[in-house]
């Protein structure tokens, strides 16, 4: 008998029969693989070969028993037995007419060489709808664990859930299972619920409007999401009547920090009691809600991103309750579903007619073959008053509807677990069809052998048992030289090496460097580890930042910033020395900035402060190297992550921009921007790339907007503890610029010490900067003349006071005396003249 040797995965796929029937059906739970029953969840699962059940099968395929290590679900008794197909088989299923919930369990496992589950690939037909085609367990469980970790998020439980809406007419529901070509296919439980209630209404409204309504009746539903935002995984259990689970939100949001989760304070109950089985009440009781809402200018949203399949229509669920409020007019804001406004002026109070009264609302959309993500958002109405800038969402759910009888969409993976046949399918149209399949034929088959070697040496390195393993795990970070890419597959730094400026160290230098990485030598941290103050080549000091061997996180901005720096050399850029890639280490070793970052220099540390002139200096120092970037290639690049923090002095405070991990090459000639997710860091992020994922290097100029601001006020861009209406830097600041009085909040160390006139020049570049519209910002060029003009400005003040002081303190000299000495006479002297004094001595 086989042995489980990976992780389990519940594959849940439901099917809900519209229609309608006196009688209540009852549940029908399937052990597959297993003529005995088993006791999980509190409910009792019956096995598919065992008598006196409604349940028949075509052939009779393989039973195997099996044992399962994933231990991280409810489910994983039913995971022991498995039933495998190498021919079509069918499940069918009778007195089922009615509505149900249909779900399938796939636990992947070993049953030796003739069923490796890395190779099966099926497709499931049901009462003539295509559910699913040609569908690879193995290269889902991957795909999903590697979106997980690319947002960050633990990736320990790997649960896909499908569900299938299906009007049902007969009495019999005929589940086929069908291999494709000469592969094989494997089910573990099928579970058969009734539906309680009505889930759907029989139309739907547009997003946007002017497409009319949609009639759901005879439309086949497959659910893709189901989240209870702001809250923790509801499991099945705690939904007793329909038995759903509901993730957690937060793996897809944009930006986490933007939505502040909060909890119920008194019971809540169903606005309609028609409403009962749409979601159970614990989706209700927590929410997320906008982030420091008095402060945040009107434009930023909460954001939630999704991977759908193109060329269908979805249905949007949003699932609301107001939770603080118990009066109207105290939240309103708007809903858009992909960047078009789905509803506005929502008042949850009023809609759902009081506080803790729950309601859903409904809608659809279309999303085109070109497109494979779906976006919803949820921001603050435009119109409404300051006390009205809120949002909030319970819970979210997102349904595909079947197109011409077919809800299938072929999921493809390479040898190394991408996902292939969407976006980059289309990365061939326009070539022609011959070079296309010489380059396709050739670049698989590279990649086919060069996968197949980091595969076995990984397995041969860390000397595991043959067998299945979930590819998500093959060649692990411990066990190659390198980084796992944004899908899991191993991306190797040696081919590029050869291409890269700096010199290569050996590990051995590095050690040596760094005391063995001696922790009294840290300077700063990061996702990506630690950085060192190290000395190479004789006591050169080096910045020596080293990725942290047992993490992901951030070794793809690793490659890029190898990948930037390399090809990047300008005065006002920091140096890249060069890199050490050996035993499982990622290593960069930068030219070493004596006096830190810029942030540590305004406030936070017991540092002396930076002078007037210093601060306009750095700016003008950081805006050099960030024209440099935007001009100094054909395309341009956008650094993305512009902060006071990547802005570091040198010995003699000379300001130079670093980190560029999350830098992109900027658009082609023909286009005007690059869309891409958003990334930066919150406070600084531009709001019109956070709201139309659009980057362009006026979110650059954004951001230095707000770093323009933070040399004058030298304080945190976001510090909570600040009453509300200060909170936010950018906010707090372009209020008092607008009065023509940002002197008020200035540094109260440079009081007296700057010229008023180079301060508001200083301050309207910080305004053109923040312009809510990009086009109305102005290039990183004009922002250094404007800059260098208020240097100039500062510098004339400096020499117009040294003068006037030089004429004070010479007015104050009296009696030359011609017996070979000097009497200085000072009358009533200024603290100016004491010093002055001071310098003078008797010959």
């Amino acid at each position: 008998m086989g042995k489980i040797t990976g992780e389990g995965l519940l594959i849940v796929l439901i099917l809900v029969a519209v229609s309608t029937t006196d009688a209540q059906p009852k549940s029908l739970l399937i052990n597959c693989g297993s003529n005995s029953s088993v006791n999980v969840d509190g409910r009792r699962w019956v096995g598919d070969m065992a008598s006196n059940t409604n349940v028949t099968l075509s052939s009779p395929g393989v039973a195997v028993s099996t044992s399962t290590l994933s231990g991280n679900s409810i489910y994983d008794p039913l995971y022991k037995t498995a039933r495998i197909f190498t021919a079509s088989l069918n499940y069918t299923v009778k007195e089922v007419q009615g509505n149900y919930f249909v779900r399938f369990h796939f636990c992947p496992f070993e049953t030796g060489e003739d069923f490796n589950v890395n190779k099966s690939s099926f497709g499931v037909v049901v009462n003539g709808l295509k559910l699913l085609s040609e569908f690879d367990v193995p290269g889902m469980i991957s795909h999903k664990n590697m979106d997980l970790q690319s947002s960050g998020k633990n990736a320990s439980s790997f649960f896909l859930v499908k569900e299938y809406i299906l009007a049902v007419n007969v009495d019999l529901l005929v589940i086929e299972f069908v291999p494709t070509g000469g592969s094989f296919g494997f089910i573990n439980a099928i579970e058969i619920v009734p539906v309680v209630g009505e889930l759907f209404d029989g139309s739907v409204s547009k997003v946007g409007g002017g497409g009319g309504n949609l009639n759901l009746n005879g439309r086949a539903m497959e659910t893709m999401y189901r989240l209870n935002v702001g809250g923790p995984e509801i499991q099945s259990d705690q939904d007793p009547d329909l038995w759903r689970t509901w993730e957690v939100d937060s793996s897809y949001m944009i930006t986490e920090n933007a939505g502040s989760a909060i909890k119920n304070h008194s019971n809540i109950t169903y606005a309609s009691m028609n409403d009962t089985s749409v979601a159970p009440l614990l989706v209700y009781e927590t929410a997320r809600a906008m982030s420091n809402t008095q402060v945040l200018e009107k434009r930023f949203n909460m954001s939630w991103k999704f991977e759908v399949d193109p060329d269908f229509d979805y249905l949007v669920r949003l699932h609301f309750c107001e939770l603080d409020y118990d009066k109207a007019n105290e939240r309103i804001f708007r809903v858009y579903i992909n960047n078009r406004t789905a509803m506005g002026n929502v008042d949850i109070f009023v809609r759902a007619g009081g506080m803790n009264k729950a309601y859903h609302q409904d809608h659809f959309d279309t999303v085109s073959s070109r497109i494979d993500n779906l976006w919803v958002q949820l921001g603050p109405e435009t119109a409404a008053g300051a006390a009205g800038t809120d949002a909030l969402l319970n819970g979210l759910e997102i349904f595909k509807l079947s197109r011409n009888g077919n809800l299938a969409h072929v999921e493809r993976f390479d040898s190394a677990d991408n996902l292939v046949g969407k976006s980059k399918a289309r990365i061939w149209v326009g070539i022609g069809a011959g070079l296309a399949s010489i380059a396709v034929v050739a670049g698989i088959v590279l990649v086919l052998c060069f996968c197949k070697r980091r595969r076995k040496e990984s397995i041969d390195t860390k000397n595991n048992p043959p067998g299945w393993r979930p590819l998500f795990l093959y060649g692990g970070i411990n066990s190659t030289v390198g980084a796992k890419g944004s899908a899991g597959t191993q991306k190797s730094y040696g081919p590029a090496a050869s291409t890269r400026a700096g010199k290569r160290f050996t590990l051995a230098e590095i050690i040596a460097a760094t005391n063995n990485f001696d922790e009294s030598l840290v300077i700063g941290v990061g996702g990506f580890g630690k950085v060192y103050k190290g000395e190479i080549d004789d006591g050169i000091p080096a910045a020596i930042k080293r990725a942290n061997p047992h993490s992901d996180q951030g070794l793809a901005e690793f490659e890029t910033e190898i990948e930037m720096l390399s090809k990047l050399r300008h005065r006002h850029l920091v140096s890249l020395i060069g890199f050490c890639e050996e035993k499982n280490e990622m290593i960069l070793v930068y030219e070493y900035m004596a006096n830190g970052t810029l942030r540590s220099h305004l406030f936070g540390s017991d540092l002396p402060p930076l002078t007037w002139k210093q601060r306009v200096e750095a700016c003008i120092g950081a805006a050099r190297g960030l024209h440099y970037l935007h001009t100094g290639a054909d395309r341009g690049i956008i650094h993305r992550d512009v902060k006071t923090t990547n802005i570091l002095l040198d010995e003699n405070f000379v300001a130079k921009m670093a980190d560029f991990g999350l830098s992109k090459d900027g658009p082609a000639f023909e286009h005007t921007h690059v869309s891409t997710a958003v990334k930066g860091s919150f406070g600084y992020l531009d709001p019109e790339y956070f709201r139309r994922q659009q980057l362009t290097e006026k979110s650059d100029v954004y951001s230095f907007g707000v770093v323009l601001f933070e040399a004058v006020c030298a304080r945190a861009v976001i510090n909570p503890t600040l009453p509300k209406d200060q909170i936010n830097l950018a906010e707090w600041a372009m209020r008092w610029q607008r009065q023509r009085s940002l002197d008020t909040i200035i540094d109260a160390r440079l009081k007296g010490s700057y010229c008023p006139e180079s301060l508001s020049k200083f301050a309207e570049i910080a305004e053109k900067c923040l312009a809510d519209d990009g086009k109305s910002r102005p290039t990183m060029g004009e922002v250094l003349w404007h800059l260098e003009y208020v240097l100039q400005l500062h510098e004339a003040w400096l020499n117009l006071k040294s003068n006037e002081t030089s004429f004070s303190s010479s007015q104050a000299l009296r009696g030359i005396q011609d017996d070979g000495g000097l009497e200085v006479v000072v009358q009533e002297p200024s603290s100016h003249d004491e010093e002055v004094g001071l310098d003078l001595k008797q010959n």
